[in-house]
């Protein structure tokens, strides 16, 4: 059991140290990015809305003959 929380505590101990080495974003890198992923985001559904409707549009038309 001791082994385990050995295990268990450098396991966290791994964690902390590498936690620290991330470059966490700054309040305009945060702003800039979420943006940019709402664009893209928003960017996409436009895209497959119209490439939804331009198949529905095929489909009605071939299901009407």
């Amino acid at each position: 059991m001791s082994e385990n929380v050995k295990a268990l505590t450098k396991h966290f101990k791994d964690v902390r140290q590498e936690l620290r080495k991330v470059h966490w974003p700054n309040r305009r890198e945060l702003t800039l990015f979420t943006s940019m992923v709402l664009m893209a985001i928003f960017f996409i559904g436009v895209f497959f809305w119209i490439l939804d409707s331009g198949f529905a549009g095929i489909l009605r038309i071939i299901l009407q003959r």
